[in-house]
């Protein structure tokens, strides 16, 4: 009996020690579509847009934990349908959120891409551009990061007592993108009909992971989905378009409200795709049955997965949640050029030098030759990154500036203490590919040094940091 209430006692202590946390929230979304043509992101050769098929958005989430007066933590976390958070991005948009958002520390802003190959280019100099006509780089990226300011300030101005939940779903969107050949080699989308096909590389991650945010009473305010797959199916064309993403938002809007804003993360994916690798005749045989495109087909299985998810997670919403936010620089190794790897980048580079319309491969290979040049000489610095790590409730989140291959997103999740772990790539800065040990035998686009700057070794100090980073918000 003595044990017992001895027992009982430590956990009314321990309990009525914690913060009485209450979580504020509030969301904001823009489009961030341009009204001229622009030069869109993500291939070799230049592409022209010549008109929008969907609209390309931001959406902002605003979150603050509070004992009663007193802020214990903030986050705003922002998801864009660009291909990547170029250099200087982040930066333009927190120096132009910074003085309307008095008390929020800037550094706890995050902003991420879904990787639209749709997109406009928000970096000057990757492509030579018509001279008339069009809407430039910096004139799109002046545009693009006011819009998103104005959501972000407009969503911690409509911050509000709150509530949370979390759910996890299952969702087949990606697809290993990297087919291994009898000789050990690998591709990109390379061919899995031939004799010499031995597999698909790695592993595919079919959860989706989501957060539900509403108002006391209960309505739904704003959503994340957390798929590890970056949106590009469409990843062609001439049209501006959020890929997958859109249909996906009008999809829940439909069922659960015309104002729900949804905020789209990319998962570890870097070796992921939506496109099919094989049994592409059933798929397109059951699509066509459904009388879907393949877009529509994709944003169906994401609806469905969130659903499945919400309709159970809507059961534990929470007001009294934990909101802890870890801003950290850390520095990881540059990838080691060789020898046998920069003759060949000279190469390549000499053959592009002298045309303008070959800008980007020239710059791909020109690239790797200095950072030859730079380790040579002693003078190669190592890739500082931005990493954040939340804690909310039973939930982590971590981020990432690369496309991370999958098997370092799952090294995370499964070393994670919380009940569920959001990893968000492509976030705060674009760091290219970042290749597992295996693929980096293999070769191939993703894999080869013109693809990435930080490689394995560099891959395997982001896990450790950022699983530490997680266990210490676990431990306080």
């Amino acid at each position: 009996m003595k044990a017992t209430a001895a027992w009982f006692l430590a956990v009314v202590l321990t309990a009525t020690s914690l913060p009485a946390a209450e979580l504020w929230v509030g969301a904001a979304g823009t489009s961030i579509t341009p009204d001229q043509s622009v030069a869109l992101d993500g291939h070799r050769n230049l592409r022209m847009s010549n008109k929008v098929e969907s609209p390309i958005t931001a959406t902002a989430l605003a979150l603050e934990s509070r004992d009663k007066e007193k802020v214990l933590d903030q986050a705003i976390l922002v998801s864009c349908d660009l291909v990547a958070i170029r250099d200087g991005i982040l930066e333009k948009v927190r120096e132009k959120v910074k003085s309307r958002l008095p008390g929020f520390d800037v550094k706890k802003l995050i902003v991420s891409a879904t990787h639209t190959h749709n997109a406009p280019v928000t970096l000057e100099g990757r492509y030579t551009l018509p001279a008339q006509g069009n809407m430039k780089p910096s004139e799109y990226t002046e545009f693009m990061t006011t819009k998103v300011s104005e959501a972000i300030v407009e969503s911690w101005k409509n911050r509000r007592v709150g509530k949370a939940g979390w759910g996890q779903g299952w969702a087949v969107v990606a697809q290993n993108r990297r087919a291994v050949y009898a000789d050990g080699t690998a591709q990109m989308y390379g061919a899995t009909n031939k004799p010499s096909f031995r597999g698909l590389e790695g592993y595919e991650d079919h959860s989706l992971d989501v957060l539900f945010f509403g108002d006391q009473k209960d309505h739904l305010l704003a959503t994340a989905v957390n798929v590890p797959c970056p949106a590009q199916e469409a990843e062609g064309g001439l049209s501006i378009l959020a890929d997958f993403w859109h249909p996906a938002r009008e999809g829940l809007r439909k069922g659960y409200g015309k104002d729900l804003l949804v905020l789209g993360w990319t998962g570890a994916g870097g070796d992921q795709s939506p496109h099919l690798m094989f049994r592409k005749p059933a798929e397109e045989r059951m699509r066509k049955l459904r009388g879907l495109t393949r877009l529509e087909e994709v944003a169906r299985r994401i609806v469905d997965g969130w659903q499945d998810a919400y309709e159970v997670a809507r059961k534990d919403m929470r007001q009294d949640v934990v909101l802890r936010h870890c801003v950290r620089e850390i520095e990881l190794p540059r990838r080691k050029v060789t020898e046998a790897e920069v003759a060949e980048a000279r190469k390549e580079a000499a053959k592009y030098a002298g045309n303008p319309a070959q800008r980007w491969n020239y710059r791909w290979n020109q690239g790797v030759v200095e950072r030859y040049e730079a380790q040579k000489a002693g003078s190669e610095k190592p890739f500082t990154m931005e990493l954040h790590v939340l804690r909310l409730g039973d939930v982590a989140i971590a981020t990432n500036p690369f496309e991370l291959f999958t098997d370092f997103g799952l090294q995370i999740k499964a070393r994670s203490p919380a009940v569920q772990t959001f990893i968000i790539q492509l976030a705060c800065d674009s760091g290219g590919y970042l290749p597992s040990e295996r693929a980096v035998r293999g070769g191939g686009y993703s894999a080869v040094i013109q693809s990435s700057r930080v490689g394995p070794e560099g891959g395997q100090i982001l896990v450790e940091e950022t699983v530490r980073a997680i266990q210490d918000l676990w431990k306080k």
